[in-house]
This record gives structure tokens, C-alpha cells and sequence, in this order.
């Protein structure tokens, strides 16, 4: 086989310099279908991706990567809420925006979070205090060996903290279509973080939220468009109350939020901070100096040059605190997706 010929530089958003066999964009699951089938029978990887705002790639890929477009978005109503139903290759922060201009509120705490929609349920996204399991009905999946389009509930998407079935079951051999939110017309502002704990919840806007979620996202993030970054690189720890308690007597500042279940979920860029890391560079590749859970392409970054930062983080992190970090990004092989933990290990 010749070597990856179509660069994916502008197709990811870490806009590190690698390649890939072929790049199909499809706007119609018939389009992916039959890439796929194109790959199976070449027996070549076959890579789906939407906006690539959470990948990093390892190496050059040696299959053909399809770039969902599919668009459209349709607004229905109940009684009690607004349902949306909206292609997977829709930009998020667009529907954050084109909900609001219909005066559909929701999604607000959302705002400014890169990526596709299509890709929002496999992270089972988040941000200030709403997550995409908090909204989503229903997510329709193309299943790659039949052709066969299927409709999941959100109980069968089996959402966790950023995680979610299309990273385990249905992470191979199908692939997301379109997502369905409900939206209820009774609107409860959401203001449990950051700037949002000092708003009034008697007279707050949805859109005054927005414009808060916006303005605290773009004073700690660096622009992808200006520099190459893939968001929050980790995932904030979650540990069980007796692991808190124990890091909390030594270190009682450490900012910490009790979940349902009894485990307590940690900040791990705060972790990150308190190692003095801001601004660690390695090769091309640094930590973000407002922001310590974004790594940067500061320089004509390698991949390697991420990995390697990647692991420095994680084992001073994990010998201050005992708390081992786990990458929020996906990492690409050349024939496919990578155990990150793993690679950074």
C-alpha cells in the first residue's frame, strides 16, 4: 500500500500534521454506508469522525476517514417540552445558538462545548452542570452490516461521566445518524458553577447564561482556530468517599463534588495545577497557562510530543495525590482507536 496521501491537519482541531488513505465526507448515511462497505471489502480501517475536537492522532492512519455532514435540524412540540431532532453532523455551538434565536431554552450551559452533534452522546458531553444524558430522548444509529437504521432510548445509551455505549458495545460497526433532545418548556435555570453561582435565579435569562458560559469558556480555553488544543484533555477523577476523605485531611482547599452515588469527583485541573504545571512545555506540546486540563500544539507539536507530556502530567499527578488521570481525548493508531490510558501509562 502507498503511503497516506490526504492530510488531516484541518480535520482535527490538536492541527497536528498527519495523513490518512482517503477522506470521504457524507452527507446522507448512505454515504458512510457505503464507505464502510468500500473498506470492507479493501480490508482497509474504516474511521468515522465528526469535527475532531476530541482526538488526537498517533500516527499517520492507514484507512479511509469519513466526515459526518449530514445536517438538519427539526423543532416539534408536546405539551411540556420542545423536541428537537437534529443530524449528527450539525455543529453544537450552532445549535446551542439556533435554539435560543427560537426562543427554545436548554442547551445554554452548553454553549461554546467544539465538536458535532453526533459526537455528543458517545462523550455524554458536559459542562456547568448539565450533561447531554440531562436532555437527550433518543439517538438513531446506521448499523454499518445491515444498513439498518436504529432508534436508542437514553436509558439504552447507558450514560455515565463521559462515557456512554458508543464507547463499548456499539463503538464498532455502527455509526451515529442523528440525536433527539426534549427540552422542557418549564425552564430550570441550571447555575450551579462558576460564574453562574452568583447570578439571580428569579430574574435570570436563558441567554444571560449563555453569554456567561461563553465569556468563562473563552477567557480560560485557547481558540482551536488560533491554537491547536483537543478541550479538557483528562477527565475529572471520580473517587470513593473514603479516597476523599483521605486526600481532603492533607489537602483541604482541594476543590471536590459529592455525586449521587457516593463518590466524589475531583477537578482535575486544579490537580494539574498544584503540580506547578501551567505553561510545562514538552517539545511542541505545553500545558495551557490559564487553563491546566488543556493541553496545546504550541509549536509544530508531534503526537509524540503530547504523549509525552500527557505521561509527565499523569505521574506527578498520581505521585502527589495518589489520583492517576485518564484522557478525555481519543487516541487514533493507524488502524484504529488506542487504549489511551495505556499509551500515556
Amino acid at each position: 500500500m502507498s503511503s497516506p496521501a490526504f492530510s488531516l491537519k484541518k480535520l482535527h482541531t490538536f492541527a497536528i500534521e498527519t495523513r490518512a488513505e482517503k477522506i470521504v465526507y457524507a452527507e446522507t448515511p448512505q454515504e458512510i454506508l457505503a464507505a464502510w462497505r468500500e473498506c470492507h471489502q479493501r480490508n482497509l480501517p474504516f474511521l468515522l469522525l465528526g469535527e475532531g475536537s476530541n482526538v488526537l492522532f498517533l500516527e499517520a492512519f492507514s484507512g479511509v476517514i469519513v466526515v459526518n455532514r449530514i445536517k438538519g435540524i427539526a423543532i416539534t412540540e408536546s405539551i411540556d417540552c420542545w423536541h428537537l431532532e437534529v443530524g449528527a453532523g450539525e455543529n453544537w455551538h450552532g445549535l446551542v445558538t439556533y435554539t435560543l434565536q427560537q426562543n427554545i431554552a436548554g442547551l445554554e450551559n452548553l454553549a461554546l462545548i467544539p465538536g458535532c452533534v453526533g459526537s455528543s452522546p458517545i462523550q455524554n458531553i458536559g459542562a456547568y452542570g448539565v450533561e447531554i444524558k440531562d436532555i437527550c430522548e433518543w439517538v438513531e444509529i446506521l448499523e454499518l452490516e445491515s444498513g439498518q437504521i436504529k432508534r436508542l432510548t437514553a436509558a439504552e445509551c447507558q450514560f455515565g461521566y463521559r462515557d456512554s455505549i458508543f464507547k463499548h458495545r456499539l463503538q464498532h460497526g455502527y455509526a451515529i445518524v442523528s440525536v433527539g433532545f426534549s427540552l422542557p418548556k418549564q425552564w430550570q435555570p441550571v447555575m450551579s458553577y462558576g460564574d453562574l453561582t452568583k447570578m439571580d435565579a428569579a430574574t435570570v435569562t436563558p441567554q444571560q447564561i449563555f453569554d456567561a458560559v461563553c465569556h468563562m469558556r473563552r477567557s480560560k480555553l485557547p481558540d482551536p482556530a488560533l491554537t491547536g488544543n483537543a478541550g479538557s484533555f483528562f477527565k475529572n477523577p471520580v473517587i470513593t468517599a473514603e479516597q476523599a476523605a483521605s486526600l481532603l485531611a492533607t489537602f483541604p482547599a482541594a476543590p471536590h463534588y459529592p455525586q449521587s452515588n457516593g463518590d466524589v469527583k475531583l477537578a482535575a485541573g486544579w490537580l494539574i495545577d498544584q503540580c506547578q504545571l501551567k505553561g510545562y512545555r514538552l517539545g511542541g506540546a505545553a500545558v495551557h497557562q490559564q487553563q491546566a486540563l488543556v493541553l496545546i500544539n504550541a509549536e509544530e507539536a508531534s503526537a509524540a510530543d503530547v504523549v509525552a507530556l500527557a505521561h509527565e502530567i499523569r505521574q506527578r499527578v498520581g505521585k502527589k495525590f495518589n489520583v492517576w488521570l485518564e484522557p478525555e481525548v481519543r487516541f487514533i493508531g493507524a488502524d484504529g482507536e488506542k487504549n489511551a490510558v495505556e499509551v500515556i501509562s
